[in-house]
């Protein structure tokens, strides 16, 4: 028998990247959902228009925060008790459609609607996934 499975009964697979790829990817990702999310901003707030300097500059500064959030929630989310963990990912990810809803020049009310509804149905998708797969303290159990 080449490899016993763990105590748990299950095998893990083999990482097949290297820290460098795992690097590159954990900012990466990120750079380039921010890129994408600044100019889906940007087009919407600009609402079949000219592009102006203005909607170019408000393109970059949402891209650049939203990359800088980002990473911020994938760095220090994962620290926290699994419920907490959920609710950061997911207001973050609320949040984040919230505010493209919102320069679609929508009401606020239902900018607010659609971040919450977004928010409650990702928090039920991370909860479900880290109740199965974390003991009680947060370590991997599969």
């Amino acid at each position: 028998m080449a490899h016993a499975a763990p105590a748990g009964g299950f095998a893990r697979t083999p990482d097949v990247f290297n820290a460098k790829v795992h690097l590159a990817a954990r900012y990466g990702i990120p750079v380039v959902l921010g890129l994408v999310y600044g100019y889906w901003a940007a087009a919407n707030r600009r609402d079949g228009g000219p592009i102006t300097g203005w909607n170019v500059l408000f393109g970059c500064v949402t891209a650049i925060a939203f990359i800088v959030l980002c990473i911020a929630v994938a760095t220090f989310a994962p620290l926290l008790k699994r419920e907490l963990h959920s609710a950061v990912k997911s207001g973050f990810a609320g949040a984040s459609v919230g505010f493209l809803y919102s320069q679609t020049g929508e009401s606020v009310l239902r900018s607010t609607a659609l971040g919450l509804a977004v928010a409650a149905g990702i928090f039920l998708v991370f909860f479900y996934r880290y109740y199965t797969h974390e003991d009680g303290e947060g370590n991997r159990i599969r």
